[in-house]
């Protein structure tokens, strides 16, 4: 391993590295739209000296570096889609385009990433090939699913997929990351609830769909409390009710949707089970139709042991041990680059964002740019750890 700290040549390069961010967050593109991000990491790519292979997924942009003589080969990936977000902050790089912004630090993972194929280009600093993946949508549509399904890892062939997220409420400068499962697999659900509606004041003559649906959202918060073992874990949330468009008419149809997390596929099955039979059940209870729909979106972050070994090696060596945690508790969030790692061994950390800076997906949330060249230099010593140079050269 190298000396410790941040590389001081990503470091000089610390106020062009929060211009790019600045201007990736201006303008925020969200999911398998991200033509101006994908042309701007394109070009940046390019004045580099490498190739930027554009199409994969739609916007995905991919480029590979290959140093020496070695086989061996590795992939880093940042995400690069923005969020459905309006964005309340008020600072020069906030967004320019009205109901988008990147509420989750993208824009951060875009440039940390680019600043790292920066740096390893000009200094060849290892022996191998690295695979450097921009990856779109990562933001509730998939994109890392689309990515392998088109071929990723077919024309970009490595022993191993490495991705980082920022992380509020961990302190900046910090790294964490656990070996197994650290984020949660996510699905979605749909319930419609197809009743009788009714003048409000006179309820005896329909079928309460809404009624139905207060009922229905209490029973469904027993699944996981008295379905799943305490020890482990389970989320049912409900974070939608859409019904009537009236003071005193008894709507029709009343919809719920929401999310569930789980690591488990025994606690994911045991969720989505006994959601189809509470459907059932309160349909044929209240004489009504109560149709489920529920997708499985995306599966658990589970990291690979030698894999997340080595991350924890090269976090220590940067940050020093008091900084890298190398046991974090897992999140109830979702990541699709759970999908590559269901195709190739690999490591999903967290990089400290600061410990009192807004959470992810909130309106005044902003990526922190003193963490960029920090977040650079992880990918630079970890592609050096991983493919050292053995040879002994003149």
């Amino acid at each position: 391993m190298r000396e410790r700290g941040i590389v001081r040549k990503i470091e000089g390069w610390s106020s062009e590295l929060t211009a790019w961010r600045h201007d990736i967050h201006r303008h925020p593109e969200t999911a398998f739209e991200e033509r101006r991000t994908s042309d701007f990491v394109a070009q940046k790519l390019a004045s580099f000296g490498l190739t930027a292979h554009r199409g994969i997924a739609k916007t995905g942009v991919v480029a590979s570096l290959k140093v020496g003589s070695s086989t061996r080969a590795i992939g880093l990936r940042a995400d690069l889609d923005a969020l459905d977000v309006q964005e309340l902050n008020a600072f020069d790089h906030v967004s320019t385009i009205p109901g988008k912004m990147h509420a989750c630090g993208h824009d951060g993972h875009t440039t940390m990433l680019l600043a790292a194929a920066r740096y390893l280009t000009e200094e060849k600093s290892f022996d191998g090939t690295v695979h450097f993946i921009f990856q779109p949508a990562e933001e509730n549509e998939g994109g890392a699913r689309v990515m392998v399904e088109e071929g990723l890892f077919r024309f970009c062939p490595c022993e191993g997929v490495y991705g980082m997220h920022n992380m509020p409420g961990i302190p900046e400068g910090s790294f964490a990351v656990r070996k197994g499962p650290i984020m949660a697999a996510c699905d979605t659900f749909e319930i419609t609830i197809t009743a009788k509606g009714a003048h409000a004041a006179f309820p005896q003559t329909g079928k309460d769909s809404i009624v139905i649906a207060s009922q229905l959202v209490g029973a469904l918060q027993t699944i996981v409390s008295r379905n799943v073992s305490p020890i482990d874990q389970g989320v049912v949330s409900v974070t939608q009710i859409h019904a009537g468009d009236t003071w005193n008419v008894l709507p029709e149809v009343t919809t719920l949707r929401g999310t569930t997390r789980s690591f488990k596929k025994s606690v994911q099955d045991v969720i989505e089970n006994r959601m189809r039979e509470l459907c059932e059940g309160f349909g044929k209870a209240h004489g009504v139709a109560i149709a489920l729909d529920y997708a499985r979106r995306y599966p658990a972050v589970v990291n690979h042991a030698a894999e997340t070994d080595h991350c924890i090696d090269v976090m220590k060596a940067l940050v020093g041990d008091a900084m890298a945690d190398g046991n974090t508790d897992p999140v109830m969030g979702a990541e699709d680059f759970a999908c590559m790692l269901e195709a190739k061994p690999g490591c999903y950390l967290f990089i400290g964002n600061g410990e009192t800076r807004p959470a992810i997906h909130n309106p005044r949330y902003d990526f922190n740019d003193a963490i960029l060249p920090l977040g650079a230099s992880y990918w630079v010593r970890l592609v050096e750890h991983l493919l050292r140079i053995t040879d002994v050269r003149v």
